[in-house]
């Protein structure tokens, strides 16, 4: 399936740009044996001008059918190039960037390729009960390799110190899995949370 690349992306979300757009399906929890519990998940990637792609996923938990049974969670974050600030970017808060993008050719952005030949890359994603995760990794062609750098948790969030996420783009479907660490019961490394495997909403 051919990538189609809007002709409004800044260029430096053209490395991303695969993962623009709705997508939708179901995934099992944990390590997806046969005991693993269902669910439906519906993914958004949207962009507006900024040199980042908006992201929000809502979860269902199912039953073996699909039938949705109630409402599992909601994340929502945003996915960029990991690079140095430049005076002409945005921020903090309101502080509006420069009205042309800072990096303005794909020969600039072609200047952030790593040492392996993908793109670093920095996502922040906020789940209810007061945590907050902020992953570093790794973006080449459709593959992302996701860990966590950071685990924010409000007073009363449950147990969670790190997390791995893996991204994949295969024959126009979106497969992810997401590994993660509570740091309950003795201190577990990490373990398989969920998995699953998305087809794009037309």
């Amino acid at each position: 399936m051919p990538i189609e690349i809007p002709t409004d992306l800044t260029p430096e979300l053209v490395p991303l740009s695969w993962l623009i757009g709705e997508w939708e399906g179901r995934g099992r929890l944990g390590s997806g044996d046969e005991d693993s519990e269902h669910f439906l998940q519906h993914v958004s990637f949207t962009h507006n001008g900024q040199p980042y792609l908006q992201y929000r996923a809502e979860s269902w938990l199912t039953d073996d059918d699909g039938t949705r049974l109630r409402p599992l969670t909601v994340e929502t974050g945003f996915w960029s190039l990991e690079r140095k600030q430049l005076e002409a970017d945005g921020g903090p808060g309101l502080v509006p960037s420069d009205i042309v993008p800072v990096l303005k050719s794909a020969e600039e952005v072609e200047a952030l390729r790593n040492k392996d030949g993908g793109f670093d890359i920095s996502v922040s994603i906020a789940h209810p009960g007061g945590i907050s995760e902020l992953y570093y990794g790794q973006i080449k062609g459709p593959q992302i390799h996701l860990s966590t750098d950071m685990v924010m948790r409000g007073s009363h969030s449950k147990p969670y110190t790190a997390a791995t996420r893996i991204f994949g783009l295969v024959d126009g479907n979106l497969l992810w899995r997401w590994d993660v660490a509570t740091g309950a019961e003795g201190g577990k490394g990490l373990e398989a949370h969920a998995s699953a495997f998305l087809k794009k909403v037309a």
